[in-house]
């Protein structure tokens, strides 16, 4: 009780400046205040003051909307990028070169036997449609072409279309089938493939307007089924080894060899080999810019010993990127091409961004909710990582397996006809599903420091006619210890790869709006239209809060006269008038009249004997007028 008292006596203090109603508020607000329309309004006459009442009350519409503008350009977190220059002794890139065929088919023929022959059939049938190819298809292995068959579609009547086999068998349309293959030519049909799941229940056909295409990708298809069952450690032998590949190798002035390059398996090429990756040696800086400055590599691709239905391109696929960074050469690579000499001079790029809230980049990839299947290499994060590992983890969660191209998460198998059927179906709809790119893309983020190197790429001819002779002849006794030529200008590959020049760039983003720029527009918006300062805004706080005292106060003084009121309903007999009061108090034996009670009502319960009153000090606090329970609140306090 005595902590109710006090509190109501501390709010009364702070309540006697500005007043106890809100017109008084307004008016001693008005009359204080350092801003200039509202004392306008206070001092002027009536037409003047409600004139100065609207300019007032425009003004600070169009202050507010102001700062609504201001505030919601600073929330866009817009940036700004600034290009810098600079110069400085570099560290050369990592480089990674891959060979264009990913096995040596001597090696690997024997996965490819039945593949190979099912292929000669497809190509036989496409080349020579008309002849009887019976007899040859009946040694081929049907199993491999029964799962996955390539089919034409002969879409003449585009409302009637017709699928035929390759092979003869009719899906849908008449029976006839030999008749129609016969009249089904390059122009009037379709080549396609036709993928299934649900025991062939459930069909879908992925169509190609070129039978090299068709032909190309369902030969990969069925490679990736025999890959996929085979370890990686049989499939690293059987790929183009480093010592055979790097014949000779010159960074600057110092040799070196294959040793100097780190082995990574890279499904869709094999062996790829990294130079200066700084994984367990500090990274190699260049001297100079140029070409002498450089590395310079002769690498022998081996071309006579490629797989003729897998790949179609002869070369070397190469990548330049950062120390620590897992190359995705398929999709950031460039090929160099044999009996060539590829100069490829370099330029740096450093691209800086901001975090949040200004944009979705990462350091280190720790926000992004996607398992990184790259960690076991132990590199740092990019955007290409956490989009493949997305799509590996739809196509475990959606097919039950992972892909071959792909890493592959502990306690998962990778697909493959044997042991998932339908994985074929699953991957292609998965491949061709536009919800799926979106999800990864808007999950995965990029990293808000990289660095990009931009190629200037020259070739030529190498070697020349007049030096072809004795180059193969060197290359080949150092190579195989033979006095013959073993090599060819078609395996030959020449690379010269340096920095043009030590300058770098840096593309650096910065806040385009900070809380300077703010702070700065809303004061200059607020001094230019209403002639105020902060110390006008904290005036109107002190308003507000003065506002909220009052309608405390208020609710107090309500919440006690309501009880005052529920109190005096306790009493049924009518008040004692002025002068009994005056009797009681001077005369102390004195009894007021008491009345009988109603028959109805029986005995008052809660009748209780009423105070006597006494002549109150006089109260000269203030010549201002009071309401009757701030008065009483008060004496109240000071009984405390």
């Amino acid at each position: 009780m005595h902590v109710k008292k006090y509190l109501l006596k501390c709010l009364h203090r702070l309540q006697k400046g500005p007043g106890y109603t809100y017109k008084e508020l307004l008016v001693w607000y008005c009359d204080n205040t350092n801003t200039h329309g509202p004392k306008r309004i206070i001092c002027e006459g009536p037409k003047k003051k409600a004139m100065w009442f609207l300019i007032t009350l425009l003004f600070a519409a169009l202050v507010c909307w102001q700062w609504g503008i201001f505030i919601r350009t600073y929330l866009s977190w817009e940036v700004s990028v600034s290009l810098s220059l600079g110069f400085k002794t570099m560290d050369f890139p990592a480089v990674t070169i891959c060979n264009a065929s990913p096995f040596k088919y001597s090696k690997i023929k024997h996965l490819l036997k039945d593949l190979d022959e099912l292929m000669e059939a497809v190509l036989e049938r496409i080349l020579a449609p008309e002849l009887n190819h019976a007899n040859a298809t009946k040694a081929l292995n049907s199993s491999i072409w029964n799962h996955t068959p390539l089919v034409l579609i002969d879409e003449r009547n585009h409302h009637h279309p017709v699928v035929l086999d390759l092979f003869g068998d009719r899906h849908n349309g008449s029976s006839n089938s030999s008749a129609s293959e016969k009249i089904c030519n390059a122009q009037g049909c379709k080549m396609a493939m036709r993928l299934c799941s649900l025991n062939g229940t459930q069909c879908t056909f992925r169509n190609f307007t070129s039978a090299t295409q068709a032909v190309t990708e369902w030969y990969v298809l069925q490679a990736t089924n025999i890959f996929a069952q085979v370890p990686q450690e049989e499939l690293v032998e059987m790929s183009y080894p480093g010592e055979q590949m790097i014949l000779a190798c010159l960074f600057g002035a110092e040799p070196c060899n294959y040793r100097n390059f780190t082995s990574i398996f890279y499904p869709h090429y094999g062996n790829c080999y990294i130079f200066n990756w700084g994984m367990t040696e500090k990274a190699l800086p260049s001297a100079n810019p140029g070409t002498e400055f450089g590395l310079k590599l002769i690498l022998d691709i081996g071309q006579e010993d490629y797989v003729p239905f897998l790949t179609s391109t002869a070369g070397v696929r190469l990548m330049l990127h950062e120390q620590r960074s897992y190359p995705f050469i398929r999709d950031e690579g460039i090929y160099a091409m044999s009996g060539t000499e590829t100069s490829i001079g370099v330029l740096v790029d450093k691209l800086q961004r901001m975090g949040e809230p200004y944009s979705q980049c990462t350091v280190n990839g720790s926000e992004v909710p996607i398992p990184n299947f790259y960690s076991d290499y132990n590199t740092t994060y990019s955007i290409q990582a956490c989009l493949h590992s997305c799509f590996q983890d739809h196509m475990i969660h959606h097919c039950n397996c992972g892909h071959y191209l792909y890493p592959l998460p502990r306690g998962e198998k990778y697909c493959n006809n044997r042991d998932f059927p339908d994985w074929a179906h699953c991957y292609s709809d998965l491949q061709m599903s536009v919800a799926q790119r979106e999800t990864c893309i808007s999950m995965c983020k990029e990293s808000c420091n990289d660095t990009q190197y931009k190629m200037t790429i020259s070739m030529a001819d190498w070697p020349s006619e007049a030096s072809e002779d004795w180059i193969f002849h060197v290359l080949s006794q150092e190579r195989d210890q033979s006095t013959n030529i073993t090599l060819s200008r078609k395996g030959i590959v020449k690379l010269n790869i340096y920095f043009q020049e030590f300058n770098y760039r840096t593309i650096e983003e910065s806040a385009a709006n900070n809380i300077v720029w703010l702070l700065s527009n809303l004061g200059g918006q607020f001094g230019f239209w209403m002639g105020g300062s902060v110390l006008c805004l904290i005036e109107f706080g002190e308003i507000i809060i003065d506002f909220v005292w009052i309608t405390i106060i208020k609710l107090v003084a309500l919440a006690k006269s309501l009880r005052q009121r529920r109190a005096q309903a306790n009493y049924s007999g009518p008040p004692p008038t002025v002068a009994e009061l005056v009797e009681a108090h001077t005369n102390f034996s004195f009894q007021p009249d008491t009345y009988p009670h109603s028959p109805n009502t029986g005995s008052y319960p809660n009748e209780q004997a009423l105070p006597i009153p006494g002549t109150p000090p006089p109260n000269y606090d203030s010549l201002r007028l009071q309401p009757l329970d701030v008065i009483e609140s008060e004496s109240d306090g000071d009984a405390i």
